[in-house]
């Protein structure tokens, strides 16, 4: 007769097989890490306690790990309010199926968030395109804040690359020599007004004709 491991029980056949647990993807993760940047903004956490849920939420493996990071919010995990169905934020925005967000609306930002705002804009000084290409793959890892300033520095580079080669071909008119001059001034002086809004946590947007990356 053989012996059952006490460590393996067998399962009986009328016995329910257990379900497994269903691994969190990152935009889950990045789910909680949005409402505790919003809680964060709004004063309920401070910021020792929103860098250590934040680095629990980058952590977690499971949907169970975040439920202790949001409870106390007002939100559960899933993005439903606790307590007011009209709460100051909605449900938690997802890679998926994310809500389209106003780029002028102003997003909250720690310190360090700022300074690496910044670095997106003031390093096209040193490596124009690839400086805030770099922050903008990596944003979703790092902040809102952050992405939209990649964002924002991104679409500026490639404006004036464009604006720059339509002027070149456009050569023998008054007119694009003109835009070609002012958008090498914007590219001298805009960059360094947009590190140091950054530093001072604006929303700052490049006043230009058009944007070849939007927000989802």
């Amino acid at each position: 007769m053989a012996v059952q491991d006490p460590q393996y029980p067998a399962r009986r056949p009328w016995e329910p097989q257990a379900r497994p647990q269903i691994r969190l993807t990152d935009a889950e993760r990045d789910d909680v890490i949005g409402v505790l940047r919003e809680a964060f903004g709004r004063g309920q956490l401070d910021e020792e306690e929103f860098g250590e849920r934040t680095e629990k939420a980058m952590r977690a493996k499971f949907g169970a790990d975040l439920v202790p990071l949001t409870e106390d919010l007002g939100v559960t995990p899933s993005g439903a309010p606790r307590a007011a169905p009209a709460g100051p934020f909605g449900a938690f925005r997802s890679q998926g199926g994310k809500e389209g967000t106003d780029p002028r609306e102003p997003l909250p930002s720690t310190p360090a968030e700022r300074v690496v705002a910044a670095v997106g804009h003031g390093g096209n000084y040193f490596f124009p395109v690839v400086a805030p290409l770099v922050l903008f793959l990596l944003s979703d890892r790092i902040s809102p804040y952050v992405r939209r300033q990649a964002m924002e520095s991104l679409n500026f580079q490639i404006f004036c690359i464009v604006t720059g080669l339509v002027s070149v071909l456009l050569f023998w008119l008054v007119a694009p020599l003109l835009v070609t001059l002012a958008v090498a001034l914007g590219w001298t002086v805009l960059p360094a007004v947009a590190t140091i809004a950054s530093l001072m946590g604006r929303n700052w947007r490049y006043p230009m004709f058009f944007r070849v990356l939007k927000d989802d």
